[in-house]
């Protein structure tokens, strides 16, 4: 077995461990790191396991990138696209709803795209989410000039 951000191999013990918490295989030096971020963004799992299939998937993608007002779960620069991954538990109120909207228009306004991805299509649907955000990527390619 071995670290998917390092690729430093990793024994069966450490992987389970990194598994159980995160949803994916890392290393005793990137499961720290990685803890640390959710511990200071209080980032999502799926987050994570979202971002590690992106990333071997050769999207490129930056965790817990800094947009100028606030932190975005995931970004991909090269394409100006940020995604958000939507914890909901409950109805949304119209507050949190005009808000969602004024974050859009701010992203919009800087030239970037933002799109919300329930947790639960990350935690049931990973390949196809991938597959999903890669053909949007394509797409943002194809229409906008690349960075």
């Amino acid at each position: 077995m071995a670290c998917i951000d390092c690729n430093k191999k990793i024994g069966y013990e450490q992987a389970t461990h990194s598994k159980e918490i995160l949803g994916v295989e890392l290393c005793e030096r990137h499961t720290r790191i990685i803890k640390k971020v959710i511990l200071e963004h209080n980032t999502a799992v799926e987050t994570i396991q979202l971002y590690y299939a992106l990333k071997q998937a050769g999207a490129n993608p930056m965790l817990e990138w800094w947009d100028g007002s606030k932190s975005v779960d995931i970004a991909i620069s090269r394409v100006k696209l940020n995604i958000e991954i939507d914890m909901g538990h409950e109805l949304i109120t119209h507050e949190q709803a005009i808000q969602d909207l004024e974050e859009a228009m701010h992203s919009f306004k800087n030239g970037f795209t933002t799109i919300k991805i329930p947790h639960l299509v990350v935690k049931y649907y990973l390949n196809d989410t991938v597959t999903n955000i890669l053909g949007i990527i394509q797409g943002l390619k194809a229409n906008l000039k690349v960075i």
